[in-house]
This record gives C-alpha cells, sequence and structure tokens, in this order.
C-alpha cells in the first residue's frame, strides 16, 4: 500500500486511529488495517513516529506492527 495525502495525512508514515486507539505502520500496511475506512470516517491522526504515537496512549496495530498490548 502507499502513504496517503487525504483526510489528515499528509504522507506521514504512522496513522493513528483515534476510534480504536490503535497505530499503523503505512509501510507495512495489510488489508486488514482498513486504512480507507479510518481516513473516510474522520479518525485519522497523522505521526511521523511510532514512538511519538505510543507516547500519545496509541496500541500497535496488530497487522502492520504487531506485539499489541491489547
Amino acid at each position: 500500500m502507499a502513504r496517503r495525502y487525504s483526510g489528515n495525512m499528509n504522507g506521514e508514515r504512522y496513522l493513528a486511529n483515534t476510534n480504536t486507539k490503535e497505530v499503523h505502520d503505512l509501510d507495512n500496511e495489510n488489508n486488514n488495517c482498513q486504512i480507507d475506512e479510518i481516513i473516510a470516517a474522520g479518525h485519522d491522526m497523522p505521526y511521523n513516529s511510532l514512538d511519538e504515537a505510543q507516547n500519545d496512549g496509541y496500541d500497535n496495530g496488530h497487522y502492520c506492527i504487531g506485539n499489541s498490548e491489547r
């Protein structure tokens, strides 16, 4: 898949879902991540750093990052 330039995204590597509190890696995206649906629903929060998203309380996406704590 590819990085996005729609919704709140401007080419950032990580997309956090404000609804589920999960962060997704767009460089390792899986179809199960449902990135386009997250953006369409307006639940997208961009991040350039996984550490930054995790520090803001987001958990790893199961399919694209792994090691989810939920």
